[in-house]
């Protein structure tokens, strides 16, 4: 069984989908598959579903879930197959489980490759870190869970993926750069910065990548841009690394680049 959470939700079992349409038991599958390999109570399951008012046949009504999903790998099973769909969605003690690999789960491989990546730039291995962030991205077609209705555990997962998604993209951005690859980011950044207009690290990258590709004037507005926009919305200055950044495109200083490095003067700001 290999399952995408990483856009719109499928699943697929012996090239054939069974991906539920009913919005619960879809729901159900998705916290299964975050946690494949690992018990998830029924405890959690009812807090996803329902929050704190379950309905007075909570335990009943999951059930029927389950037996749902049971029934979806049963029919993609092959005749004479030793295994069932018990053995697959598993029970446990107050709880079910997903027997199978984390890898065939597109959110255990795009972890394992940005691990992967954290570890070649923790070595300085530029090119590595945009390969390997690179392939970890396209395991992305979408948001997360995109068509599916989260509920309190799901919507604590999507957020962190799309906090690691960006975390990843700015990386990847922030090694093609370091390789000299200004101008071929400057169209994703042109995008990114309009999408996250308060992130500082993003406008580093954009402001470096417009100065080395001859546009002076344009990197200085981009500046410009994030301060009024961190002005308005927040009362606040830019870090005291961006501002130096800005003075270092003034002067047309050739280190530019030591100032990509994150700051730590204040946390970074993202908009959704």
């Amino acid at each position: 069984m290999h399952i995408r959470l990483l856009g719109e939700l499928e699943t697929v079992l012996n090239d054939t989908s069974i991906t539920p349409t009913a919005a619960k038991p879809r729901q159900v599958l998705a916290l299964m598959a975050l946690n494949s390999g690992r018990i998830v109570s029924v405890q959690n399951l009812v807090e996803e579903l329902w929050g704190h008012h379950p309905p007075p046949s909570v335990r009943t009504t999951l059930q029927t879930y389950i037996l749902q999903l049971r029934k979806l790998i049963d029919s993609a099973l092959p005749k004479g197959s030793t295994r069932t769909a018990k053995d697959i969605l598993v029970t446990r003690f107050d709880g079910y489980l997903l027997d199978i690999p984390p890898e065939n789960v597109d959110v255990c491989s795009y972890e394992e490759l940005a691990k992967a990546g954290q570890q070649a730039m923790t070595r300085g291995d530029h090119e590595s870190v945009s390969q390997l962030f690179g392939m970890a991205l396209s395991k992305w077609q979408s948001r997360a869970l995109v068509d599916v209705r989260i509920g309190t555990l799901l919507s604590i997962e999507v957020a962190r993926l799309e906090e690691s998604r960006l975390n990843v993209l700015e990386n990847r951005i922030g090694a093609d750069i370091k390789l000299g690859r200004h101008q071929a980011v400057l169209s994703e950044l042109t995008v990114l910065t309009a999408q996250q207009p308060m992130h500082e690290n993003l406008c580093a990258h954009y402001m470096v990548s417009l100065y080395r590709s001859g546009r002076q004037w344009q990197a200085l507005h981009a500046y410009k841009t994030l301060r009024n926009t961190l002005n308005k919305e927040l009362g606040v200055e830019p870090s005291l690394r961006l501002r130096k950044l800005q003075q270092a495109v003034l002067r047309s200083d050739p280190r530019l680049e030591e100032l990509l490095e994150p700051a730590s003067d204040r946390p970074q700001f993202s908009h959704a």
